[in-house]
Formats: structure tokens, C-alpha cells, sequence
């Protein structure tokens, strides 16, 4: 039997797309359906190493694992990673192939669609269903000529159209009307329904409104979905997302401070940390000092780390920081937050923009140079200190040596030493990502730092929730109506795909 497909849009940003498609995706995986996510384009620093050596967005990651298969390259085969204000870096079935200013994009993506329709037609040959997730908005209609992402995509592929409106930020009724009022008739015909997300109350008290906007459309109403109160405990893709992720707790044994500065990357890092109930994790936007009785300042990865490292001192979290190593504090760097905390951090050939080089904050005696292949592996080993296992992995650019590397962090199971620490052991960081996530790790740390780990099995934890947002999307959408709705998928010539 033919895969078949259909993709979901939304009316903005942060609607709940992602997560309603990991959602769907296991609903559907749990009736035997070979099902894969697809995102033809994707903007996020939050990303995921993939089993055939790349690297995608770390929400198709997760849907990957909604669909219980490794993730591919071919699910996010085009990822913008912002490097600044206006632009971004590209990556292209994984692969980094170059920078790009927004306005020199837009003349690239008409020839970025061969990639995304040779990497959606080999999921397509290995599914029954391909859940097809696109970005931002689908009203974005002056970035519609040559889009690849929402209605260019779905022309090309032809590909049934289900939109999504998130009533817990307003105004939902305007936005799914409005989408119909402003995008091309050929466009508004590929929209076969509509979901209203994150609806909290009576349902009842909106039927008058999913029909005014079923009236207005012609679209069909395919479910009102509650709230989902387990959204929290999946990784968060969009940096916008972890200001909802910080409640307070009064009996904290553990306070830990992220530092969120502007290009922050892979900060679900530390969700299994957020987790914990003797931790109280807060990640702090740039002019918020790091509070006094923080046991552990934590700088997470970045895009841009010299730039962040900029960012970082021009709010003042340098003498923070220092303040906090007076008071006693700990003090970890992950990845460019490792790279942060040498005394410098050279770029002679200008990966990150302009060549040249930067004084550290000079907690750790090491250096830094970005040169070289960029790293994209899954890795394991032992911490070097205690032999507690790990497993993570590697995305990084850049090699960093020094007398504190005498002190690694990290012994990898393919022979490499990993990371640094200081003399007394108060300030450590290394390349891995992922040691929170595993369970012998985060409890070796909450013990070090003074704090009981719970015996959460966070692995675990992330597949019964997304089992439990599965029963929570069934519960309110008409799935059978979604399966029906769903198109063979079939080629379609390129004069019609964008649509021009």
C-alpha cells in the first residue's frame, strides 16, 4: 500500500504543533502503522545528532521516538540555526553547507525544495503515514514565493492540510478566519480541517465558536483539544518555552541557574534536572542576576559562542559568576559553555563571523579554537573521576586544550579524555551533551551537590508521556477522520509546486 500523508500547520509560532504530531505519531505507531515525522524546514539551536551522522531539530527527534524508529536526517532536511539578528547557518540533510543573511535565504529555498521533496519521498517509501509538520505561520503570505516550509511545501507534495489555532494566547476565532482571508485560493483548498489547541474551561462554552469558524471556512472542525498538562516533561524545542518551565520550590535542596543567553542551544539538556523534586532549576534571561544561595550556575551550549560570551558580559553575569565562585558556588560549562570558561576563544577563519579572538572568562586554564570539522556523535564512557557510566553526545565545533585537561571530566569509551576542572574542583565543563539524561549520571551529581536523586527513570518518564499525550489527543480528535483526510502520496510537477 502507498504511504500516505498529511501535513499540519499552524496559525503562529509555539501553537502546539510539534507536540499534537509526536502525539498523533504515537497514536498511530500504537495501531501498527509505520508512521514518520517530516519537517521540511526547520529554525531552532535546540538539535538532535542523528543515526546516520547528522543533525535535525530536536522536536522531529522526539517524534522520531514518538514513531519508536532512530531518527534520520531525511526528517528535517532543512534546519536554520540563528548565528544572529538576521542570519542563520544552514544545514541541509544534516550537513552544515554554509551562512546565509535572511534576505540571501529567501533566493536559495526554491533550490533547497529538490533536498526536501528527495528526503520527504524517502520517508514516504518507508511508511505507511508521514505526519508532515510546517513553521511558523501559514498566513506568512509575503514569505510565500519559493516557501518551502507551510503551503509551498504542500503544493509540492500535495499534501491534505490540517490547520492548527491555539486559544490560549487569543484571539484563535481571528486567526483561523483570517488565515483563510489572506493566503490563495489554491492554498485555502489543501486545508481540509482545523484543531483548536490548549483549550482550558467547559468545552461546551466554544462549540458556537468552532462552528462560526467552520461557517467562515468551509473547513472542518477535526477536535477541540484541552491543555495538556504533561507537556512539560518532553523537550522543549523553541528557547520562547522555558520561561512557562520554572516553578519555584520552597524546599529545594538544590538550586542550579541556567544562563539563557540570546543563541542558547540544546538546553534540554537540563530538563531532567527540572524534573527532580530536590531541584529547583531556573533559567535566567539576560539582566536577571543570578540569585544569592544558587548552588550551580550552569552555561548551557550556544550557537554563537563568541557572541553569546559578549552577551553575557554586557549584562554583567561575568561578575556574577565570580561573585557566585566567592560565595562558594559551583560552576559547569557544557559545549560553548565550556569554551566560555577558558581564558580564550580564537575563530581564524571566521566560523562565527568575523575572524578573530576573545578573552574567556578565565575560570578554567584552557583554550579554545573553532577550526575544523564540526562533530556529530553519539558517544558513552565514564566519568573519569568515579567510573559512573554515561551515554550523550557530540555537536560542536571547535578543540580545546590546556593544563586543566589534565583534570578531564570524561573518559569516552573509544579512548578520548573529555572536559576540564579547576584545581579544587568547583568549575568543570566538557563537550557531551546529554549526562543529565541518564540516570547514573544525574544521580551521581544530585549526590555530589548535596541533593537526593529521586530514582527517576527520565527515559522511561518521556515514553509514558508521550503514551499519555497519545490518549489525550484520541480523546478529542476524530483520528479516523485525520486517517481519511490523509492523501497517497504522489509527485507532482514543479510549475505547480510553488505556486507561482
Amino acid at each position: 500500500m502507498a504511504a500516505r500523508v498529511l501535513m499540519f500547520q499552524g496559525t503562529g509560532s509555539d501553537v502546539g504543533k510539534s507536540l499534537i504530531v509526536a502525539g498523533l505519531a504515537r497514536a498511530f505507531a500504537n495501531r501498527g502503522l509505520a508512521v514518520r515525522p517530516f519537517k521540511p524546514q526547520n529554525m531552532s539551536n535546540n538539535a538532535a545528532v542523528t543515526a546516520d551522522g547528522g543533525e535535525i531539530g530536536r522536536a522531529q527527534a522526539l517524534q522520531a521516538r514518538a514513531c519508536r524508529v532512530s531518527p534520520s536526517v531525511h526528517m528535517n532536511p532543512v534546519l536554520l540555526k540563528p548565528q544572529s539578528e538576521i542570519g542563520s547557518q544552514i544545514v541541509v540533510q544534516g550537513r552544515v553547507i554554509g551562512n546565509a543573511k535572511a534576505r540571501d535565504y529567501q533566493g536559495m529555498k526554491p533550490k533547497l525544495l529538490e533536498s526536501v521533496l528527495d528526503s520527504f519521498f524517502r520517508l514516504a517509501g518507508e511508511a505507511d503515514l508521514v505526519l508532515v509538520e510546517g513553521a511558523g505561520s501559514a498566513s506568512e503570505v509575503n514569505l510565500r514565493r519559493g516557501d518551502i516550509a507551510n503551503m509551498g511545501f504542500a503544493r509540492a507534495a500535495n499534501a491534505p492540510v490540517v490547520l492548527i489555532g491555539d486559544i490560549d494566547r487569543g484571539g484563535v476565532i481571528a486567526s483561523l478566519v483570517g488565515t483563510k482571508a489572506v493566503i490563495e485560493t489554491a492554498d485555502a483548498e489543501l486545508i481540509k480541517g482545523f484543531l483548536v489547541n490548549r483549550f482550558r474551561g467547559d468545552p461546551a462554552l466554544f462549540d458556537d465558536g468552532m462552528q462560526l469558524v467552520a461557517d467562515k471556512t468551509g473547513w472542518r472542525p477535526l477536535g477541540l483539544v484541552p491543555f495538556f498538562a504533561g507537556a512539560g516533561r518532553l523537550p522543549a524545542e523553541d528557547a520562547l518555552a522555558l520561561d512557562a518551565r520554572q516553578p519555584a520550590k520552597k524546599d529545594a535542596k538544590l538550586r542550579v541557574a541556567v544562563l539563557a543567553y540570546p543563541r542558547i542551544s540544546n538546553f534540554d539538556d537540563f530538563d531532567p534536572l527540572r524534573l527532580e523534586p530536590e531541584v529547583e532549576l531556573r533559567f535566567l534571561r539576560g539582566g536577571e542576576p543570578i540569585p544569592c544561595g544558587t548552588d550551580l550556575v550552569i552555561l548551557p551550549g550556544s550557537k554563537a559562542t563568541m557572541a553569546d560570551l559578549a552577551s553575557l558580559r554586557a549584562c554583567g553575569w561575568d561578575t556574577d559568576v565570580k561573585a557566585h565562585m566567592r560565595r562558594g558556588g559551583r560552576v559547569l560549562g557544557v559545549c560553548g559553555g565550556y569554551q566560555m570558561l577558558g581564558t580564550s576563544i580564537s575563530d581564524p577563519g571566521g566560523i562565527e563571523g568575523v575572524a578573530g579572538a576573545v578573552p574567556g572568562l578565565g575560570l578554567l586554564d584552557v583554550t579554545t579554537v573553532l577550526a575544523g570539522e564540526k562533530l556529530l556523535v553519539a558517544v558513552a564512557g565514564t566519568s573519569h573521576a568515579d567510573d559512573v557510566p554515561f551515554s550523550g553526545y557530540e555537536m560542536h565545533i571547535g578543540r580545546t586544550s590546556g593544563p586543566d585537561c589534565a583534570r578531564p571530566l570524561l573518559r569516552l569509551d573509544d579512548g578520548r579524555l573529555d572536559g576540564a576542572s579547576s584545581a579544587d574542583g568547583r568549575v568543570a565543563g566538557c563537550y557531551v551533551h546529554g549526562l543529565f539524561s541518564d540516570d547514573r549520571q544525574r544521580a551521581r551529581w544530585l549526590s555530589a551537590l548535596g541533593a537526593a536523586p529521586s530514582g527517576l527513570d527520565y527515559e522511561q518518564d518521556v515514553d509514558a508521556t508521550l503514551d499519555a499525550l497519545a490518549r489525550h489527543l484520541t480523546d478529542h480528535i476524530d483520528c479516523e477522520t485525520l486517517l481519511g483526510l490523509a492523501h497517497p502520496v504522489t509527485a507532482m510537477p514543479a510549475s505547480r509546486a510553488q505556486g507561482s
